[in-house]
């Protein structure tokens, strides 16, 4: 049993709060990603889950015990860290069994457990190498085996990818996915790529200055955000966010777009809201360039051609800018003058404070 329960938990460096009254569940063996900007306190959440920092209020249990003020080495986690923190003198099975040899167990268990990890991680041929001999992905491997062999009751991962290239990104993330479906373990992953999240998770945190945003799967975050930051967040290319303004007609909402275009919207389609702006939001992928409710007519300021699919980057007239996610064979060049399609019923739409009025439903 490896659930992690967050109580409360606040970290202060002198007056400044990094992560303000964290609650937070982990199921026993959930892959959760902490998500989130650069500074957002996701790495340093992740280091009080370990006890490499010390938490200033609140408390941190696994598996039912509370570990708050534990050291790191009592904790039963395993971490696995950015940089990959191997011994450049030792051979890629020493460096898998230096914690089993420092905790005083014997060659043979020490072996045995390295064999393992080293066929679980496919780096049987490699045991002999130094890490100078081995590619980014391979020393990234030796750096989980070293975590595997400990046997932890939580795998705690610090942006484990970001040292490698775009091709080796997408093989790690696959491997480690896959490695948490063989060891069924809890597993804590921290990153601010939204793709690794969203590809990877069992349950996302988003987090902003030391707060969750939201929690849930990744199509819940993807379909459902709570507001503008995780709906701004959650996807690539991210949701286009265009200022509204909502008025009422004998009691019917109606909006108006760039241009002072208006559109008239069901009578119950946004229920109990006044007049005022809201944020309207559309993901690129329900913009289009042949027919919709709302057509708004802009000029192509960038077209990104990446083989299946274009990006067209939009200006509309009152100077907004979207993106459309077009099929790859589109037929538009930079400084076309085009005019796209939404509707509102595909559309997300947002209060004043950036909180979620109402989302489509999701797709079947």
């Amino acid at each position: 049993m490896a659930e992690v329960n967050l109580v409360g938990l606040r970290k202060s460096f002198g007056a400044h709060e990094i992560i303000q009254g964290v609650d937070l569940t982990i199921a026993d063996g959930e892959f959760c990603v902490f998500a989130g900007p650069s500074g957002c306190g996701k790495s340093t959440l992740l280091r009080m889950i370990a006890g490499l920092e010390t938490a200033s209020g609140g408390s941190v249990s696994i598996g039912g015990r509370d570990v708050t003020a534990l050291e790191p080495a009592q904790r039963r986690i395993s971490m696995v860290f950015q940089s990959y923190a191997l011994y450049p003198h030792m051979s890629v099975a020493e460096n898998i069994g230096f914690g089993l040899k420092m905790t005083g167990h014997s060659k043979a268990v020490i072996a045995e457990h390295v064999a393992k990890a080293a066929k679980l991680l496919q780096l049987e041929p490699l045991l002999e190498r130094r890490p100078a001999q081995l590619s980014g992905g391979q020393r990234q491997r030796v750096a989980i085996g070293r975590a595997i062999v400990r046997d932890p009751d939580v795998f705690l991962f610090d942006e484990p990818l970001s040292n490698l290239d775009a091709s080796l990104r997408v093989q790690m993330r696959v491997e480690i996915s896959n490695l948490h479906k063989d060891l069924g373990a809890t597993m804590i992953y921290v990153t601010h790529d939204q793709v690794e999240a969203l590809t990877m998770a069992d349950k996302i945190v988003v987090l902003r200055a030391g707060k969750i945003e939201q929690v849930g799967g990744p199509l819940e975050l993807y379909h459902e955000p709570a507001n503008v930051f995780v709906a701004s967040f959650i996807g690539s290319p991210s949701m286009n966010l265009i200022p509204v303004a909502l008025g009422h007609e004998n009691g019917v909402p109606v909006l108006t777009l760039a241009g002072d275009h208006k559109v008239q919207l069901d009578a119950d389609f946004l229920p109990a809201v006044g007049n005022g702006t809201l944020t309207l939001g559309v993901r690129p992928e329900h913009v289009n360039l042949d027919a919709g409710d709302i057509a708004l007519p802009g000029v192509t300021r960038l077209v990104e051609r990446l083989g299946s699919e274009t990006m067209l980057h939009v200006t509309l007239a009152d100077g907004e800018n979207v993106v459309v996610k077009a099929a790859g064979t589109v037929k538009c060049r930079t400084g076309d003058a085009v005019t796209v399609y939404l509707s509102p019923a595909q559309s997300h739409f947002f209060d004043a404070k950036g909180v979620a009025l109402r989302h489509p439903e999701r797709p079947s």
